[in-house]
């Protein structure tokens, strides 16, 4: 059973926008915070944002800052990344997860889900 399920990924030029939704199921419902990791190829993963579930508190890597929003929709149980200006770096492998505490810790975070290709052309 997929606890997480990640969509929206493909194919975007330089400078233009994608976003991602993460829908998940009734059994993440107690998790405290959702948040989006990237891994690109031959490099670790790595934070992106997160947002804790309860209050909206928002956190972002200092990489998307200003470019990347990270939602939430309480009734739909999904978050979003909706991503702007994007740039070829940022091309990667996006990743959704839930935790019970913490927030840019990858080793924080229990459920994840299977990812979604982003690939941004110059």
């Amino acid at each position: 059973q997929d606890l997480l399920v990640e969509s929206g990924g493909g194919l975007v030029q330089a400078g233009g926008s994608l976003r991602l939704p993460c829908a998940a199921s009734k059994h993440i419902l107690g998790s405290y915070v959702r948040g989006w990791f990237r891994q690109a190829p031959g490099k670790e993963r790595e934070f992106v944002a997160a947002i804790t579930w309860s209050d909206g508190s928002t956190y972002y890597s200092d990489y998307v800052r200003g470019r990347f929003t990270i939602s939430r929709d309480i009734a739909k149980n999904t978050v979003y990344l909706q991503m702007n200006v994007l740039k070829p770096e940022d091309t990667a492998v996006y990743f959704c997860a839930a935790a019970t505490s913490g927030a840019r810790m990858a080793a924080d975070y229990r459920y994840w889900g299977q990812g979604t290709q982003v690939t941004v052309s110059s």
